[in-house]
């Protein structure tokens, strides 16, 4: 018996509508997650206009002013993801990955008006060099926008006196934030507190965001980072990550769905790292230094209670950004 020719498995066919609806699909996610987004905003903006614990202005929800309000949170919590996935997506061409173009997710979040975004990584990472870059540039490019947009939005906020007997919203305050505050507002009396500006919030969540990605974990970007620099030791790095992560729930309620999340994710994909084409290039003192760099930026950029419901009974010592 003589063995079969092995006959060329002709390419299935190309639709030629997908491309317009791949774009149809992330465009409307986009249009979607910008018209919640702007919804959202209006609230803050309205919040924006009254003193911490006062009832906010009575506009209409269909009104010019409550949306145009709005661009000032959407635009600017827009302009902060997408540069991060931008910064994915430009690493992704430069090596040659294939990768969809971001994915912008809607939520019903009073606070955000969103999940995020991501984009889909359709290829084998060829190397440790260039799974750094992928890894790295997003939080980067955001970091790099959210900062501005945060001295942007706290020169826009403005002191209110402290309310008591009211529960409020607080938002942690990272490093950086802190920092930029400070220069700008200087030490706020005991009796006041900074209002958050739409933009500051949007910065905020920018800066959370950032953080949370860079958590050393599995395939977050701070897991490719981790895999780049450790190789395979970086599977404990992603457990210890995850115990510390954990350990906040008992810090701040508001970890739970984020530890929940990265549970599952563990669960599902495993603590290891998927390994790149060639594990072998290595990464250069250019990029390790890079990697310090990453760190500093979580470090500037993570609380240990990013939202905290509080009643304030008398005026605190210290200021805050509150909503």
């Amino acid at each position: 018996m003589f063995p079969d020719p092995v006959l060329p498995v002709p390419p299935p066919p190309v639709d030629p509508a997908w491309p317009l609806r791949r774009w149809l699909v992330h465009g409307g996610c986009l249009l979607a997650t910008f018209v919640v987004t702007t919804f959202f905003g209006g609230w803050h903006y309205l919040g924006f206009l009254t003193d911490v614990g006062q009832a906010p202005p009575v506009l209409p929800l269909t009104g010019a002013r409550f949306w145009f309000g709005g661009l000032w949170f959407s635009v600017s919590v827009l302009a902060i993801l997408g540069a991060h996935e931008a910064g994915h997506y430009v690493a992704c061409r430069r090596y040659g990955v294939d990768a969809s173009l971001p994915y912008f997710l809607p939520a019903p979040l009073p606070l955000t008006g969103t999940f995020g975004a991501f984009i889909r990584i359709r290829d084998v990472i060829p190397h440790k060099r260039a799974l750094f870059d992928i890894g790295a540039a997003g939080p980067f490019a955001g970091f790099v926008v959210a900062v501005p947009l945060l001295v942007l939005g706290l020169w826009l906020s403005r002191p209110v006196p402290m309310p008591t007997h009211v529960e409020m919203i607080a938002l942690g305050e990272p490093l950086i934030y802190q920092a930029a505050e400070h220069a700008l507002w200087g030490s706020l009396p005991g009796d006041q507190l900074l209002h958050l500006h739409p933009v500051g919030i949007a910065a905020w969540f920018g800066l959370l965001a950032t953080a949370l990605n860079l958590f050393p974990v599995a395939q977050l970007d701070g897991g490719h980072v981790a895999y780049a620099v450790f190789g395979a030791r970086a599977r404990w790095i992603t457990l210890a990550s995850a115990a510390v992560i954990l350990a906040l729930t008992l810090v701040s309620g508001s970890w739970i769905t984020w530890a929940a999340l990265v549970v599952v994710v563990l669960f599902v994909a495993g603590p290891s790292h998927p390994p790149t084409a060639n594990d072998l290039v290595p990464l250069g003192r250019r990029r390790l230094a890079l990697a310090v760099a990453a760190v500093l930026v979580f470090a500037l950029c993570f609380t240990p209670a990013p939202i905290e419901v509080v009643e304030r009974e008398a005026p605190p010592p210290l200021s805050g950004a509150a909503r």
